[in-house]
């Protein structure tokens, strides 16, 4: 019996110190960009396609659109609200996608209802809650690093 008890000791040790802790992490900067026990963090990606309105306007007021689609774009940005944003190469139907750092689709509708492009029926979105790495706050703050140009 107390062989058992002694052996179920150790294997219990063993599962319980095998689960080894990160050396690197940082609970400050984890908790900074709301990160859980993983480094990960809740998001919700807006998937953006063609909208079914880009015939109505004019090239002008196509560019004007879009002006207003990247203020806005900068302007969640510069809120925390719009973790990277960027478009696909190609001219297919599918044109880009947004990051929001957001805790629901209710807020990540409301947001993308605030963009110009999708008023105007230019763009339309689709939006997915997305789990990924917390560390993807930090990504504006390094952008401007590396950005030799501001769109």
């Amino acid at each position: 019996m107390k062989k058992l008890l002694l052996s179920l000791i150790a294997l219990l040790s063993v599962i319980l110190f095998s689960h080894a802790q990160n050396e690197a992490y940082e609970p400050d900067l984890a908790t900074e960009v709301g990160a859980d026990q993983y480094g990960m963090k809740k998001y919700v990606i807006a998937f953006l396609y063609r909208g079914d309105r880009v015939s109505e306007y004019s090239e002008q007021q196509r560019t004007d659109i879009q002006a207003g689609h990247m203020e806005n774009i900068n302007r969640l940005a510069e809120e925390g609200l719009l973790v990277m944003a960027g478009p696909f190469f190609g001219n297919e139907d599918l044109r880009g996608l947004f990051i929001f750092a957001v805790k629901s689709l209710e807020e990540a509708e409301t947001l993308t209802a605030t963009d110009p492009a999708i008023k105007a029926g230019v763009l339309k979105m689709e939006l997915k809650e997305w789990y990924g790495s917390a560390a993807l706050m930090l990504i504006n703050e390094l952008h401007m690093k590396v950005a030799k140009d501001v769109m």
